[in-house]
């Protein structure tokens, strides 16, 4: 009887999955204060950032941002009200959604209904179609810079929000279709076919039982390309001009000109940063629901 239990005890050892063991071992209270610690730090420029912007120029010249926390009396929102009057900044803060909205949302359908059709759909060549997607995934940013600025200029769309959102798409749509063609091919057979049974047609059977079974996948698709685009330069740099630059270029712009005019740029980069913050932490669920789906299959 002993020895049948003590056999039987690493046997059940042996069969508890790996990630199981490591998400034991990551709940110490040791691994919990370093990543409480991580967070601090990782959180302490953007509370200086905060905190530099609610200073005076005067105050942000004498001394670091530090100060405020002896000297709360320094807080002011007088560089907010600036920042409001700044046509650039403001202009360029709707320009920058102008430029990410659009792009997340054509990337999110376009690269839903593609990997519905790569995953479900029969078609001539179709595994051809997504090697070549695939890819289209090791192609660089800026081979593609120059060609494509030449032939934006040749059908009009250089300088424009329209020829930003287009590159955005082209580069953002191999990645989409690539995770969403996965993740919707994980969904049960029986499942798609009982819908059938039922008489649901392909795009039916796509609105109503694809798109909210990979609802987490979407998420964290768009929370992803959301945040890509918002934090962009190098394109936008490039393909925008004075009238329709986002905030990133806006920005860089004020410290090639004024590059002392902090209370200016402290509030803008503050604003510029803590957006998409803000709309990952409002997703945080479905983009965690997301990756461990992912996970899990």
């Amino acid at each position: 009887m002993s020895t049948h239990g003590t056999t039987a005890a690493p046997a059940a050892r042996k069969r508890t999955p790996l990630a199981t063991r490591l998400a034991r071992a990551a709940s110490g209270g040791l691994v919990r204060v370093f990543l409480l610690v991580v967070a601090v730090f990782w959180l302490v420029p953007t509370a200086g950032l905060l905190l530099s912007s609610l200073r005076e120029p005067e105050d942000l010249a004498e001394s670091g941002w530090w100060t405020v926390l002896t000297e709360p009396a320094q807080l002011t929102v007088d560089s907010y009200s600036r920042l409001l009057d700044n046509a650039s900044i403001t202009e360029s803060l709707w320009n920058t959604v102008l430029i990410a909205v659009p792009t997340t949302v054509l990337v999110v359908v376009i690269g839903s209904l593609a990997g519905y059709a790569f995953a479900w759909l029969e078609f001539p060549g179709r595994d051809w179609w997504f090697l070549g997607v695939v890819g289209l995934l090791v192609v660089p940013v800026q081979v593609a810079l120059l060609p494509i600025a030449r032939l934006f200029g040749d059908v009009g769309l250089f300088g424009s929000v329209a020829g930003v959102v287009l590159f955005h798409v082209g580069f953002g749509l191999p990645f989409a279709v690539f995770l969403l063609r996965n993740f919707f091919a994980e969904i049960p057979r029986e499942l798609l076919e009982a819908a059938r049974l039922d008489g649901a047609g392909e795009l039916r059977l796509f609105t109503r039982v694809v798109m909210p079974l990979g609802g987490p996948a979407i998420a964290s698709l768009g929370i992803f390309q959301f945040l890509w685009v918002w934090n962009d330069m190098l394109v936008a740099l490039i393909f925008t001009d004075a009238s329709n630059q986002p905030i990133t270029v806006a920005l860089q712009t004020q410290v090639r000109q004024f590059g002392n005019n902090v209370d200016i740029l402290a509030p803008g980069a503050f604003i510029s940063m803590v957006i998409p913050l803000a709309v990952f932490f409002a997703f945080q669920r479905q983009f965690v629901s997301g990756v461990m789906a992912g996970a899990v299959k």
